[in-house]
C-alpha cells in the first residue's frame, strides 16, 4: 500500500520585498540566474514567508525592515523546480533607509529604481506579470492571488 501523503504537494516557497516609490519599484541585480529581481529568496525550513522576507532584506540590502502586508501570492510551478509558492510583501517606501543600502557584492552587485512601465526591459515575463500585479495591489491596498502571475479571480475593483 502506498503512503497517501506521497501525492501531497511539497512546494518550494520564496518571499520577495516590493519597495515602492510612486510608479517605481526597487530591483536588485543578482550575480547569477535571471539577473534582475526584487529583494528576496527562498524560505528556510521552519521559517515563515514574512520572516524570510525580513531576513532576505537584511542579507541583501543591509537594512532591517519587516513586511507591512502581503500583496500577492503566486502559484508558479516550473518543470525544473516543481511546485512553487511565491509571496510578494509590501515593504513600503525606503525613505532614509535608501542611503543605508549596502549590497554584499557577492550575491547582488547593483540596485535601481525602475518605473513599472519599464520592468519588461529588466525582468523575465513571469516575474513581470507578478510584479505588475503586486504593484497594482499596492496601489489598491489589497492582496491578489495569482497563478503564473495572472489573477485567478479577476482583478480587484
Amino acid at each position: 500500500m502506498t503512503d497517501p501523503s506521497e501525492k501531497f504537494a511539497t512546494p518550494r516557497i520564496a518571499s520577495g520585498a516590493l519597495f515602492v516609490d510612486g510608479d517605481r519599484v526597487l530591483l536588485v541585480r543578482k550575480t547569477y540566474g535571471n539577473r534582475w529581481d526584487i529583494p528576496g529568496g527562498y524560505v528556510d525550513r521552519g521559517e515563515s514567508p514574512a520572516a524570510a522576507c525580513r531576513r532576505e532584506i537584511h542579507e541583501e540590502l543591509g537594512i532591517d525592515r519587516a513586511p507591512a502586508s502581503l500583496l500577492a501570492q503566486d502559484w508558479a510551478p516550473n518543470d525544473r523546480e516543481g511546485d512553487k509558492l511565491l509571496y510578494v510583501f509590501d515593504c513600503g517606501e525606503l525613505g532614509s533607509d535608501e542611503q543605508r543600502i549596502v549590497l554584499d557584492g557577492e550575491e547582488l552587485d547593483h540596485w535601481e529604481w525602475v518605473p513599472v512601465h519599464q520592468l519588461h526591459d529588466y525582468v523575465i515575463p513571469r516575474l513581470l506579470r507578478r510584479l505588475i500585479r503586486a504593484h497594482e495591489a499596492h496601489v489598491r491596498r489589497t492582496t491578489v492571488y495569482l497563478e503564473h502571475g495572472e489573477p485567478v479571480f479577476g482583478t480587484p475593483n
